[in-house]
Formats: structure tokens, C-alpha cells, sequence
């Protein structure tokens, strides 16, 4: 007898077992209808919300004619260089700007380039590499050590630098070229590449950029933990902070090269000897070449010269983009 109600018993646990599955299902499924239409609803919402909601932005047409346009005229320049630096200077001047001439001519015009005026190409490729090396490298290391020092010693004067800063950065450069002119003028160094590679030093905006870059991304907690440790201050700098600051390091740099490889007001009112000249100054110089007595076209040559010369700001632009692009964002979300 009590086996018989024992397997009563088992049976009536197999169909509540099963009753339960089922009923966990039909929740399941009840469940999977309201998140549908949950996520339908906030589609709805987020449509006509457009960028409020930044999980789900609107697609906009009009938006997207605009970015459009704004990609083909920042294009546009590098389009003309690559197709206009394939033709000869014949087919320059009697072909159309966006078309490509009867010959293909690049790799003569680079070897031309090279070669034109005994080689003086490659002389102001080095001159414009050695302005860039030793003045926005040495721009760069003294914003690195000015804003990290700004960023983290407390000493008296510190509004008054901050306002000096902010001032220099209000100040345009070439309101500033007629008096370090002078200035140069008067100590003998005009003409020689200190003429560059000094006022190259000083970048205002950089300085600023890492002073509030070292306030936010290296913890006074850890500098603190490092001088209880008994580490020295440069040792500090050297080994806890300067990993941190990697990204403002490169965002810094890349700003000072391209300041200094751009430079063209500068070299033009200080230089006056070709062997010193930028790239800037002496592409400048073939181009005015054709309006001189008894000068020669050489078109060609000045824009395969430029193409040469924008391709290490892009190789730059792209291995250094992920730092760069860290940098410009930080300080962007509340912690």
C-alpha cells in the first residue's frame, strides 16, 4: 500500500515538475514580447531625439552631405598634388587640373627634384628636419617640464605665469616677427639657423596644454606615494610621471612639428642665404622662379616637392593618431 501511494506521490511530482516548465516558458516568452517592445519604444524615442541619445543617433541625411563635403574639400588639395605630381611641365600647363597628362611622369620628377639646383632640395629637406628636431623637440621637452612643474609644485607667482601664458597664446605669432627681427638683428643671429631653432622654443600653447594635461592625468596621490617611498624628484618625473603623460607628450609634439615644418613668415624675414632655407621658403622661391628674367617654369617640380613634403606630417599624423587622439579627450569625462 505505501508503495502505491509513493508512486502516486512521484507521478504527481512529474506533472507539477512539468506544469512548471511550462509555465516558465510561457513567462520566458511573455518576458522576450515586453523587451521588444521596450526596445521599439525607446526606438521610437531615440528618433525623434536624434543626438540626445548617443546609443542610438539619428541618421541624417542632411548631416551626412555635409560631412560629405567638408572630407572632399580637406581631400581636395592632396587629390591635386597626387594627380598633377605624375605630369611633366608640358603637360602641366595644357591639360586639365584634375585630369592626368600623356605621360607619367613621377619618379622623373622626384629624381628631378632631388637633382634640380645641385641637389638643393634635399639641403632644405635636412635644414627643415634639423629646425623640427632641435626646436619642436626642445619646445616640446620644455612644455613637458614647465607644465608638469605648473601642474604639481605649489610656489608663489603661479596666477602670474598663468596669466602671462594665456596672454602669449592671445598674442599672433607674426605680430611678433618685426621685433624678434630686430632683437635678432642686434645680437648678429639673423641668417644662421639659431634664427629658427630659438623662437622655435617657445610654443605658449603647448606649455598650456601640459600643464592642464599633468593636473588631470598624473594623481598627486602617487607623487606622494613615490616621496614617502624616498624616490627623488627626477626620478619621480622620470619614471611615474612621464609614462602618464605619454599621450599630452605626442598631442604636444605634433603640434609643435607642424607649427615648425609650416613656418613661413619667420624663415621668410630672417633667412637670406638658399643654403638655409625651409622647404617652405625654397618651394616658395621655384614658384616665383617662372616670374623672373629669364627664369624657368618648373611648376612640376614645385608641386611633386610639395607632395614629398607633406608626407612626413601624414606618416606622422597616422603612427602617432591613437595618442593623439587620447590626448585631445582627456579631461573630457568626469571621473
Amino acid at each position: 500500500m505505501s508503495t502505491a501511494n509513493a508512486g502516486v506521490s512521484t507521478r504527481l511530482t512529474d506533472a507539477e515538475l512539468r506544469a512548471q516548465e511550462r509555465e516558465a516558458k510561457r513567462a520566458e516568452r511573455e518576458r522576450q514580447k515586453r523587451i521588444a517592445r521596450d526596445e521599439a519604444a525607446e526606438r521610437k524615442r531615440s528618433a525623434k531625439a536624434g543626438f540626445a541619445n548617443v546609443n542610438n543617433p539619428r541618421r541624417s541625411v542632411w548631416m551626412t552631405v555635409v560631412c560629405a563635403i567638408f572630407a572632399v574639400y580637406c581631400l581636395f588639395p592632396f587629390v591635386y598634388l597626387l594627380i598633377n605630381a605624375t605630369k611633366t611641365q608640358a603637360d602641366f600647363t595644357s591639360t586639365f587640373g584634375l585630369g592626368f597628362g600623356k605621360t607619367f611622369a613621377l619618379w622623373d620628377n622626384i629624381v628631378t627634384v632631388f637633382t634640380y639646383q645641385d641637389g638643393i632640395f634635399g639641403r632644405w629637406l635636412v635644414n627643415t628636419l634639423l629646425y623640427v628636431v632641435v626646436g619642436a623637440g626642445g619646445a616640446t621637452l620644455l612644455a613637458i617640464m614647465g607644465g608638469y612643474a605648473l601642474a604639481k609644485f605649489r610656489f608663489p607667482g603661479r596666477k602670474a605665469v598663468f596669466a602671462v601664458i594665456i596672454g602669449s597664446i592671445s598674442v599672433p605669432g607674426i605680430a611678433l616677427a618685426v621685433p624678434q627681427f630686430l632683437l635678432f638683428a642686434k645680437l648678429g643671429l639673423t641668417n644662421t639657423p639659431w634664427a629658427m631653432i630659438i623662437p622655435s622654443l617657445i610654443s605658449p600653447f603647448g606649455l598650456y596644454l601640459m600643464w592642464i594635461f599633468s593636473d588631470q592625468a598624473v594623481p598627486t596621490e602617487l607623487l606622494e606615494a613615490a616621496r614617502v617611498d624616498g624616490a627623488s624628484e627626477f626620478r619621480t618625473f622620470w619614471q611615474i610621471s612621464l609614462p602618464l603623460l605619454a599621450p599630452g607628450i605626442v598631442t604636444t609634439s605634433l603640434f609643435t612639428i607642424v607649427a615648425t615644418w609650416n613656418n613661413y613668415f619667420l624663415p621668410l624675414i630672417m633667412l637670406k642665404d638658399a643654403d638655409w632655407y625651409p622647404l617652405t621658403i625654397g618651394l616658395n622661391q621655384w614658384k616665383d622662379q617662372a616670374s623672373t628674367a629669364g627664369g624657368q617654369a618648373i611648376q612640376n617640380l614645385v608641386i611633386t616637392g610639395s607632395l614629398i613634403t607633406i608626407i612626413p606630417l601624414v606618416i606622422a599624423f597616422l603612427a602617432l593618431q591613437k595618442y593623439w587622439q587620447s590626448g585631445l579627450a582627456a579631461g573630457a569625462v568626469k571621473e
